[in-house]
């Protein structure tokens, strides 16, 4: 059902577009124009061809590029030319990444042909011979052989990467259908972008993902207050098709207040907010616990909403057989095991947000109605993530804003998911899995991982270390996964992992660190399909059509797997008949087709280029089912409630391991806040060794690692350390000064941009930065995983890279 217009969005929509069209562009679940739209009318005269393609990275969007060709090479390359300004059926812009995709395609650090590690030289010694492609692909089925015949499939595993994400043929490349095909790998569950909220969410609202909230679109239309906590949508989603756009609107909107809760002055503090409130980083679940108890103190906060649909919020409302004293109200009130009160002056002393300005926004939440908290995965990634995720879904549980329009969950603003179809990779025959994170830890000591200590599932421990490993499309061995230092010293040792593969267009730092290195291409040399992924309230599909021949040697990873299907025998399995084109066909023509209503065909999305659209019950309200009749709508916790207390987390804390436990290794059943290694805490000791908080932000010069190398994108953002006056002041250091930063985990120097726009005690090193180490040891390129830590975080075994405490020193 679509979404009835108000006045507001009239009042809003009718500025950026005259006449009734906004009415029907902005409200109603609106099917693009199926007129074929003239793609090549604007860019260079005389081109051969103006094909449709995308920016595939994993940036949360995805936008269509249209590629000019002239003699067999990209000459231009233009953006979106179909859609409008308005807020449904808006042009889907790239952002500057996207626009500088030439410089990627013809980049001289692509990979021209398979390169070999010369035979008796170190692994990342940087030695190579070239050899052909039956060469390549002959030493893969043979290494790969051997790892299954001497040690069983779970010795194989493809590592996480999200070079390809996520396009619906180059994310696979096909390589895991290979490997179900020939019995299997070991699997790995979780992301480096949301591993803690990801996993805890189940925990607190029955979702074995993240719980969403809202849309962004929905604050528009019915929100008062908008709460970006830990949210940036201007850096971390710089699409014009996603939430660049739509929180731009949002701050455009009439009586909807934005605020933005982010320890450095972001761009989406500065371009959106009405307020900008900055906490030490790890510190989430104490600044909620200060908010809450002002609520609490002023009697607003929610009480029909938690006796009804949540349990543990009081003693009244607990689980069977859980001692008194456990609810979040007696922890907030100090009556639970830790006899601590906590006071927004509490709060404040654990934050460093003023005492007066917990008490003044808790009022403003309790006052205003109805507010939506959009959380983004900052809070999370850190040593106490999981409780801080489910903090923040605490607050908006103690508003009672849960599936209402204009409030939300406290969850990530709501999307609305694509329906179009991936390639089919098959089922992984080997159940057994490690977190996403935890292949360093399966490479070294694999046998020694337990379910119960290292969170392995689906067997109770490993059977074998990881001896044969894949990298498509990523570059987690050298920059993005942590401690980049000790990564390198254990993927160098090659007693352990025995073969490691990467496939890339780009010879990365990763690529440097492999036994066989294959080239791939672009996309604009190959077939594809490109979804949307976080863009709100429209979905859409961009056609990707082959621009240009391979470059140099390189090939589609499908057809290299394609030629390892063969040497196994599986050629037949693998392809089923079909080349590249023909999976995108037939994928378009017998899944995407009949589940979107009005999808072109597959040779009429090659003329539009891109189709929008839309849910046909109108903008997100997350668990809007629920809020209705939560007994015929349950959900998937033990209690089929929102669990702020979790018997599940209860018993767990009982019975997980935490050999040589550091502070903060330790699992909760309230979201409370914990005091951990390398936190807040430990900054602000007097004799602290690293007194500085280390945070590494995304950027607008590179989606993770990708465009990491892109010299344009280098010249217009450059690296930079984010450092406060303060800080700097102390220790004399002024803008432009070159610094180091230091831990004992290694040594970065890069130049310092001294601004009042990050709090004082909190640095910032844009992640995924190129390492460039010099003989020293030092980094030039300035990674912040060369400072940041391999310490897993309590249940969901993650990635907690916020956390981490450095010297900074003029250099």
């Amino acid at each position: 059902m679509a979404p009835e217009i108000s006045r507001r969005s009239w009042l809003k929509w009718s500025g950026a577009v005259a006449g009734a069209t906004p009415l029907l562009t902005a409200c109603a679940p609106k099917q693009p124009t199926r007129e074929p739209l003239p793609i090549a009318t604007d860019g260079m005269a005389g081109v051969d061809k103006t094909v449709w393609s995308a920016c595939v990275v994993n940036c949360g969007s995805r936008c269509p590029l249209r590629l000019q060709v002239k003699d067999g090479a990209v000459v231009r390359v233009l953006p979106d030319n179909t859609g409008d300004d308005s807020l449904l059926n808006r042009q889907i812009r790239a952002c500057v990444r996207g626009r500088n995709m030439r410089q990627r395609i013809y980049n001289p650090d692509r990979i021209k042909t398979p390169l070999k590690r010369r035979e008796g030289t170190p692994r990342g010694g940087g030695q190579w011979d070239e050899i052909s492609w039956d060469e390549a692909l002959d030493l893969f089925a043979e290494k790969l052989k051997h790892t299954i015949d001497t040690y069983g499939n779970e010795a194989v595993f493809k590592v996480y990467g999200s070079g390809v994400w996520n396009a619906h043929l180059g994310t696979s490349g096909g390589w895991m259908k290979l490997f179900n095909l020939l019995g299997g790998s070991l699997g790995y569950y979780g992301n480096y972008s949301y591993s803690q909220i990801g996993t805890i969410t189940r925990f607190h609202y029955g979702n074995p993902d993240e719980q969403i909230s809202n849309s962004f679109e929905d604050s528009i239309e019915n929100g008062r207050m908008l709460v970006l906590w830990g949210n940036n949508p201007q850096e971390t989603r710089m699409s014009g098709g996603g939430l660049v756009f739509t929180s731009l609107e949002a701050a455009k909107t009439d009586g909807l207040r934005i605020v933005v809760i982010d320890p450095r002055y972001s761009e989406s503090a500065s371009l959106l907010a009405d307020e900008w409130i900055a906490p030490r980083p790890g510190t989430d679940a104490a600044l909620v616990a200060g908010i809450v108890h002002h609520l609490l103190a002023n009697d607003l906060h929610d009480q029909a909403f938690l006796d009804r649909y949540c349990v543990g919020f009081d003693e009244d409302h607990m689980p069977p057989g859980i001692p008194a004293g456990n609810s979040y109200r007696s922890y907030i009130e100090g009556s639970g095991p830790d006899k601590v009160e906590k006071t927004p002056d509490w709060a404040a002393a654990i934050t460093g947000v003023p005492a007066d300005v917990i008490r003044r926004f808790a009022l403003d939440l309790g006052r205003t109605k109805p507010v939506n908290i959009s959380q983004g995965w900052g809070p999370q990634r850190h040593a106490n993530g999981e409780n801080q995720a489910r903090a923040i879904y605490t607050l908006a549980n103690v508003l009672g804003q849960v599936g209402i329009p204009g409030g939300g969950t406290g969850g990530r603003e709501g999307y609305y998911w694509p329906l179009t179809s991936w390639f089919d990779d098959g089922k992984n025959p080997v159940k057994t899995q490690i977190s996403n994170f935890g292949w360093t830890d399966a490479i070294e000591r694999g046998p020694e991982m337990t379910a119960l200590r290292d969170g392995v599932r689906g067997a109770d421990r490993l059977k074998v270390g990881i001896k044969f490993m894949l990298e498509y499309g990523g570059n987690m061995l050298a920059s993005q996964h942590a401690d980049n230092n000790r990564t390198r010293e254990i993927l160098t040792d090659e007693t352990k992992c025995e073969f490691i593969c990467v496939v890339d267009n780009q010879f990365t730092g990763s690529a440097a660190l492999a036994d066989l290195v294959l080239p791939d291409t672009t996309t604009a040399e190959r077939w594809d399909l490109a979804p949307s992924e976080y863009t709100g309230d429209m979905a859409y599909l961009i056609m990707c059509e082959k621009a240009i021949d391979p470059l140099f040697d390189s090939r589609p990873a499908y057809e290299m797997v394609t030629g390892l299907a063969k040497r196994f025998g599986l050629e037949k399995e693998f392809t089923e008949g079909r080349d590249l084109e023909g999976w995108a066909r037939h994928i378009h023509e017998t899944k995407n087709v009949p589940a979107v209503p009005g999808m072109p065909s597959f040779d009429e999305l090659k003329k539009v280029g891109v189709h929008r659209y839309h849910s046909p019950d109108g903008l997100t309200v997350a668990l809007k089912e629920f809020r209705e009749d939560p007994e015929a709508n349950k959900l998937d916790t033990p209690s089929g409630k929102i669990e702020i207390f979790s018997s599940e987390l209860w018993e767990m804390s009982k019975t997980w391991e935490f050999p040589d436990a550091e502070r903060g290794d330790k699992i909760t059943a309230l979201p409370e806040h914990v005091a951990t290694w390398e936190g807040a805490e430990e900054a602000l000791e007097a004799d602290a060794k690293y007194p500085i908080q280390l945070i590494g932000h995304h950027f607008k010069q590179r989606t993770h690692s990708t465009y990491g190398n892109n010299a344009n994108l280098q010249e217009a953002h450059p690296q930079v350390l984010w450092l406060s006056q303060m800080d700097a002041q102390r220790r004399g250091i002024a803008d432009g000064d070159q610094v180091e930063i230091f831990n004992d985990r290694g040594r970065v120097q890069i130049e310092a941009r001294v601004t009042p726009r990050i709090m004082p005690g909190v640095a910032s090193l844009p992640q995924g930065a190129w390492m460039r180490m010099d003989a020293a040891g030092v980094d030039h390129g300035g990674s912040v995983n060369v400072l940041s830590r391999l310490h897993p975080t309590p249940v969901a075994k993650g990635n907690c890279q916020h956390t981490n405490l450095v010297e900074i020193k003029k250099a």
